[in-house]
């Protein structure tokens, strides 16, 4: 047999085997390893496991996935173009430079908007930063608002409020147009010497009418964007209006050039 030890529970005397002795500690030990302590917890103080239901991992892998799906699915989405722009696509060679008469008669055969579409020539240059002021034989069909800066000027720039499309004045006014360099700046209303703004009397504002516009390339690209006139207008104040924008600029800083009207497809234009 087996030692017997004997063991004092609560004042009553209790007899128990090495055997049951030894499973009793191991017991204990495991006990005291399963508690756990935290810092500014007190004697006597218990910690309490809370479990929460959390849903299975294979349905949280299961959602993550289907929402990675659901984002290829967003950016591979191609935009479905209409079936009239189709045909009128479908009219335009891209393989073809078309020379200027050609393919203003061409966009006015393939326009399909049923209002009086915008003509718009867009160009790709060989030079950042590239501006220019040109006064075209013909109205663009827009109304231009020009304001020449003055006392008022100043004092609806302080209040955030423009209602310009092109704001000129002479140096004297400059240094007060100095603080509002962050409004205007952005919106390519700053008055400089570059796109002629900078004027030295008011007999210069003639230069800035309905029919003048200002070319500027983006930010982030040598791309000019421009209006050069309604579909409406004729052939041939459509054709002097864009040769007007092209000799401007000479061939010899444009790599390519477009037009287009709202809705329609481009059309290549040949430049020598």
């Amino acid at each position: 047999m087996g030692k017997t030890k004997t063991a004092f529970v609560a004042g009553v005397e209790e007899k128990l085997s090495g055997k049951e002795l030894y499973e009793k500690r191991k017991k204990a030990k495991e006990e005291k390893a399963t508690k756990v302590h935290i810092p500014g917890l007190k004697g006597g103080q218990r910690v309490v496991a809370v479990q929460s239901d959390l849903p299975p991992e294979s349905e949280l892998h299961s959602e993550q996935t289907s929402g990675n799906e659901e984002a290829k699915k967003r950016k591979t989405r191609l935009k479905v173009r209409s079936k009239k722009y189709k045909d009128s696509k479908s009219k335009v060679d891209p393989a073809r430079l078309y020379k200027l008469d050609d393919a203003v008669a061409l966009l006015k055969e393939i326009s399909y908007s049923k209002f009086d579409s915008t003509v718009e020539l867009h160009l790709v240059v060989r030079k950042d930063n590239l501006s220019a002021n040109i006064t075209l034989p013909h109205s663009t069909g827009k109304v231009k608002r020009v304001e020449v800066a003055g006392d008022e000027t100043i004092k609806k720039l302080k209040d955030g409020r423009i209602d310009f499309d092109v704001l000129l004045a002479t140096g004297d006014m400059m240094p007060k147009l100095v603080p509002f360099a962050k409004l205007l700046g952005p919106r390519g209303l700053m008055p400089n010497p570059k796109n002629g703004t900078l004027i030295k009397n008011e007999k210069e504002i003639s230069k800035f009418s309905a029919n003048s516009i200002t070319l500027k390339t983006e930010k982030s690209a040598p791309i000019i964007h421009t209006t050069v006139g309604k579909l409406s207008m004729q052939k041939k104040e459509l054709d002097e209006n864009i040769t007007a924008i092209l000799e401007t600029l000479t061939s010899k800083q444009i790599i390519k050039a477009y037009i287009c009207s709202t809705m329609s497809p481009s059309v290549k234009l040949a430049l020598s």
